[in-house]
């Protein structure tokens, strides 16, 4: 019997515990990858991450040279021939024995020795033709481009419709990369290249453990942190995060800050978050952003970094992308609180981590017609770089153009 690498071990734990039990890919990983080395922890998240990325395509391609319905397999056998497909198909370099083998012997692993021949068979098909059949896919319509590029339908129709057909493809493939891994530099030094734009990014090779684990780094994209710098937080200042666990940008605030977290999980995490990093000038309240106690008073500044459907992380968050919904009701309900905080003069920055109009320029627009706010222009004079190209008072980053998070950001200044 064929030994299987640890790391298409862990990866296969993921995939599982992804489309069996709902898990998030990273939380997944973590505790599948936590006896692996380095090298094996890396190559455990690609094979995960991609396989729950591709996962449409690969079903297409399974399908179409199994000839058998993915839905109807078990799922183990279901979750090898994913990762098989999507090492056949997807990568390069990697031996097709070592690919085809040791996903069969995943699901000889798992007790499934009558679905062996199968998944063998199926596998020896797979890997004479799903690239050619991956990579002859027409991407000529939003539905094309879904299937190919592996994202729901409506997606590929709300790209589509919002920046066209070359932008949403060029967006398409960029989420279907690994994301670029930077931290935010808290103290001391990091060994990276700095970001020319966005000061305190770095871009690294890997996250030094050790660096995190003392509190002198923290895993934040460019864009995240782009979204900290707009609040303009400064010493002397009160500040008000309305939705801030886990706390990168809390964290990156000056002044008095009080984060607010509606999960009480989360608002350990993030209490134990701001003392690793020594962010002692925030403080944490449990309550709903919606209903916040009257006992905080009135702001200088606020953020409101909203719960979304995430269509912009989707390269850091693979499984996001089945599982995402556009919320603007809600963040339109904690942008509107955010504001009754602020003093008059004060300002109010509103970030969603997406790529969708109904989340981003409408909620924007619903705020400004209640008369209390207005837009604050200074926003795009200050990072001109990310200035949204039809709307240049706000800010958009873009994967495809800017190599970051997909992030939106407004700023209101309060009548």
């Amino acid at each position: 019997m064929s030994s299987i690498s640890p790391a298409r071990q862990a990866a296969f734990v993921v995939i599982r515990r992804v489309f069996e039990d709902d898990a998030y890919a990273d939380r997944a990983l973590r505790s599948a990858s936590v006896e692996l080395d380095q090298r094996d922890r890396a190559l455990a998240r690609q094979l995960a991450y991609g396989t729950v990325q591709r996962v449409r395509t690969l079903d297409h391609a399974i399908e179409q040279l199994g000839r058998r319905p993915v839905h109807k397999l078990d799922p183990p056998v279901r979750a090898a021939l994913r990762l098989g497909a999507y090492q056949l198909a997807c990568l390069d370099g990697v031996p097709r024995y070592a690919a085809v083998n040791e996903s069969v012997e995943l699901v000889r692993s798992s007790g499934l020795e009558r679905a062996v021949p199968f998944a063998n068979a199926v596998l020896r098909r797979v890997a004479e033709g799903a690239r050619p059949l991956v990579e002859t896919l027409p991407d000529s319509t939003p539905a094309e481009a879904a299937l190919r590029h592996s994202y729901p339908d409506w997606v590929a129709e709300t790209w589509w419709q919002e920046l066209g057909r070359d932008e949403a493809l060029a967006l398409m493939r960029s989420q279907n990369e690994p994301a670029p891994t930077v931290v935010r530099l808290v103290r001391g030094a990091v060994d990276g290249r700095p970001d020319k734009l966005v000061p305190g990014a770095w871009l690294v090779d890997r996250v030094d453990d050790g660096a995190l684990e003392a509190g002198r780094i923290w895993p934040q994209s460019v864009a995240s942190q782009l979204v900290g710098h707009c609040v303009g937080a400064t010493e002397g200042t009160r500040t008000l995060d309305l939705c801030a666990a886990p706390g990168g940008k809390a964290t990156m605030l000056s002044g008095d800050v009080v984060a607010i977290e509606v999960n009480e999980d989360r608002a350990r995490e993030l209490v134990a978050n701001a003392r690793l990093l020594g962010a002692t000038q925030v403080r944490v309240v449990h309550a709903d952003g919606r209903a916040l106690p009257d006992e905080l008073g009135t702001f200088d500044r606020a953020l409101v970094d909203a719960p979304c459907s995430g269509l912009g992380v989707l390269a850091a968050r693979p499984d996001l992308r089945w599982k995402a919904m556009p919320l603007p009701e809600l963040q339109l309900a904690l942008l509107r609180s955010a504001i009754t905080r602020v003093r008059p003069g004060g300002t109010v920055t509103y970030s969603v981590c997406t790529i969708h109009r109904d989340e981003c320029e409408d909620v924007v627009d619903a705020a400004l017609g209640d008369g209390t706010v207005e837009l604050d222009a200074l926003l795009g004079d200050e990072w001109p770089a990310f200035r949204h190209r039809s709307r240049p008072e706000l800010l958009q980053t873009l994967p495809h153009l800017h190599g970051t998070a997909g992030f939106f950001v407004a700023r209101f200044r309060v009548a």
